[in-house]
């Protein structure tokens, strides 16, 4: 069975937000940091070269193929910050639907600015799909 590409390594988060050119992204990304550490009460760990994650979580889906992912993670790409883990919350879809001006893919949500969306309800959609998953564990 393959190996997972992205796992959690030794690279420096705070390096990684110092090297992100726009001072209002960086700062986006600074505020992320600290709702998702409060969240899963886990310090930010890079996964890869580019996913800030918080937590450790086990997964394995039917067709036996297993891992470890974080519990909820971000990372800045060049349009839009993508939100990852944030699905896993049972009210996902009424939360997003209320967020503000984000974008939902196949496994993640993305947003432009923070100053964009509901500080709130993003705090509650992180919150939830943390606990979710912290519960929900392998």
């Amino acid at each position: 069975m393959a190996e997972n590409k992205t796992k959690a390594t030794e690279n420096s988060v705070d390096d990684y937000i110092a090297a992100i050119a726009d001072d209002a992204r960086r700062q986006d990304c600074e505020v992320l940091i600290q709702l998702m550490s409060k969240a899963t009460k886990q310090p930010a760990v890079m996964w890869g070269d580019s996913i800030v994650g918080f937590g450790n979580y086990h997964y394995r889906y039917e067709s036996g193929r297993e891992g470890d992912i974080c519990l909820v993670g971000f990372s800045s790409r060049k349009g839009d910050i993508s939100l990852y883990g944030l699905f896993a919350a049972a009210r996902h879809a009424e939360l997003v639907a209320n967020l503000g001006k984000s974008k939902s893919g196949k496994g993640c949500l993305y947003i432009r600015r923070l100053s964009e969306i509901d500080l709130q309800v993003l705090e509650t959609l992180i919150n939830e799909a943390a606990d979710s998953k912290d519960k929900s564990r392998c």
